[in-house]
């Protein structure tokens, strides 16, 4: 069985700024720690280093077994890679060496075909047999049945951008939880999956016998799987980190506890400090006219020297102060009207009317169309008229379909897209972007704009580009830039993805205000209970209403 170890590690962003500060953490063997933290205190980081994709400024990382990594992007993987080059990336390092052996000699056979290259390419066959890579194919076949209803030899080949997101968070899963790796490293594993594939995960980590290191921001599952709750706690000098021994429904008290603690040392700290100072002030009167205080006085002065080295309690966390203003506006009374609507080849025909204010909640398994009926009311629906344009920088793409779909007068779409691709906010800074504005949002002078992106915990990141940020750091800006922009139709395309426990929070606080029409895609359990209604697509392919949440939807029945 496997453990991991962090000591001490310490990093440094390009611009010199700390980012990690003597991190130091244990998961010892078959223990299930999730790591946590606002976003942008350094949990990618942490995680590249300790898989060996960044090097650590100081400090060491040392692990027993083997080490099986999922990174961030799983889920996002829109390239010209296929389902075997996705499984090979996960795969341990003997397998995949010799898979590129195997796919180096074979291109020479079929480029020049000659006796060395016969003989190479029979040599990494035998290569391939000698790491398990016979045995590797056989447990992948398992892995793209159980994720994709495909055999191994029918998906191989497949493009990974034909798989949706939480189809590539399944097939990684699978191979890494069926995979000889004793400890593993997951970052955000959850992001893209369905309630069942969610269910799912929490029961095999819970079953599995691994160490695993896991990021997370899905409160439910952090609930259900995590025994230890590793915190990293931003600071002026780089995240420190903390563990909370215990299962997360106890966390928010434990951490409100430990920073009333260290708020009191620290307060102690001061009034101490202060007393030494006043001590060494009066001494150093006294021995001006009395030499018989000079002893005294180098005393008062080596306590007051060593209690300084020793140096103050640990910072208290800053507080994030996340506050979102989602204002929205008056509209007609029915905000969304479907009448006998198809997504072409997704789900049958619905109808649907959906209420000024509401809070609607849009659930059901991957791929059964819910992204794409939000991108088409996002598009101001079948024909849409000029006020139903939307306001963010992207145009959705159109949706098949049938029937009609129409916005009322005054409602406003304001999407939030979970791929988070806006190409006009590349290389551009969130301060330019504010200040700038756009058709929808009046420009602001920096002073102003610093004060707003404060407000979402993002002031510190105003000179950095869009795509610098984390993914939760786009996440909020994203929310900021719909608060900016007048919608009075709020959709929102799994929002809390990528939000850390605080901004989701803030979120919920903010709908809560929000003046407007509401319609969610969600997988967050914890989320979806602040809804009124909830629309389910179902795994029959009908469409239909429900007064609470229902998760149990699997996969839609048709032909793959």
């Amino acid at each position: 069985m496997g453990h991991l170890d962090v000591n001490a590690v310490s990093f440094m962003l390009p611009d010199g700024r700390p980012l990690l500060a003597e991190v130091s953490l244990r998961v010892g063997e078959g223990a299930k720690v999730a790591l946590v933290g606002q976003n942008g205190a350094g949990k990618t980081t942490l995680g590249r280093i300790i898989a060996g994709d960044l090097a650590a400024h100081d400090g060491a990382v040392t692990r027993s077994g083997g080490l099986g990594v999922m990174r961030q992007f799983v889920g996002q993987v829109r390239d010209a890679s296929t389902v075997r080059d996705l499984l090979l990336s996960v795969a341990p390092e003997p397998v995949r060496r010799a898979a590129a052996e195997i796919d180096r000699t074979e291109l020479l056979m079929m480029e020049r075909d000659s006796e060395p290259d016969q003989l190479a390419y029979a040599q990494a066959l035998v290569g391939w047999g000698d790491v398990g890579g016979y045995d590797q194919e056989t447990a992948w076949d398992v892995c793209t049945v159980a994720a994709l209803g495909q055999s191994f030899e029918r998906a191989q080949w497949r493009a990974i951008s034909t798989l949706s997101g939480g189809e590539q968070k399944r097939l990684v899963l699978e191979s890494l939880l069926r995979g000889p790796d004793e400890v593993l490293l997951l970052d955000e594993p959850d992001n893209y999956l369905d309630v069942p594939a969610k269910r799912w995960l929490e029961d095999q980590l819970i079953a599995s016998p691994k160490t695993v290191l896991f990021v997370s921001h899905d409160r439910e599952l952090l609930d259900r799987v995590a025994t230890r709750i590793a915190t990293l706690e931003p600071s002026a000098v780089g995240s420190s980190l903390w563990v909370h021994p215990g299962r997360f429904s106890t966390y928010h008290q434990a951490r409100e506890d430990r920073n009333s603690k260290l708020e009191e040392l620290r307060r102690r700290w001061d009034e101490e400090h202060a007393k030494l100072k006043a001590l060494v002030v009066m001494y150093r009167q006294k021995a001006a006219y009395n030499s018989d205080m000079a002893a005294r006085l180098q005393a008062a002065e080596t306590r007051l020297r060593r209690f300084e080295e020793a140096g103050p309690p640990e910072v208290v966390p800053a507080r994030q102060h996340v506050r979102m203003r989602l204002q929205g506006g008056r509209t007609a009374k029915r905000a969304v009207i479907a009448e006998r609507l198809e997504l072409t080849g997704l789900m049958r025909p619905f109808d649907l009317e959906v209420w000024f204010g509401e809070r609607v909640a849009v659930l059901g398994s991957n791929g059964s169309g819910k992204s794409h009926f939000l991108r088409l009311v996002a598009a101001g629906g079948t024909d849409p008229d000029t006020e139903h344009q939307p306001v963010g920088d992207v145009q959705p793409a159109p949706v098949v379909h049938t029937g009609r779909l129409r916005l009322g007068s005054r409602v406003r779409p304001g999407w939030f897209a979970q791929a988070h691709d806006h190409p006009a906010l590349v290389r551009r800074t969130l301060l330019e972007i504010l200040h700038r504005g756009d058709e929808h949002r009046a420009g602001r002078p920096r002073e102003e704009a610093a004060k707003v992106l404060d407000r979402y915990g993002l002031a510190k990141a105003g000179e950095q580009t869009f795509d610098s940020l984390s993914g939760g750091q786009q996440a909020r800006f994203q929310i900021l830039l719909l608060e900016l922009s007048g919608a009075t139709c709020l959709l929102l395309d799994e929002p809390t993805d990528n939000l850390d426990l605080h901004s989701a929070e803030a979120l919920e606080e903010g709908l809560s205000a929000f003046e407007g029409t509401v319609l969610a895609v969600t997988h967050d359990r914890w989320f979806a209970r602040g809804f009124d209604r909830y629309l389910v697509f179902g795994s029959d392919g009908t469409v239909y209403e429900s007064g609470d949440p229902v998760w149990d939807e699997g996969r839609v029945e048709r032909a793959r």
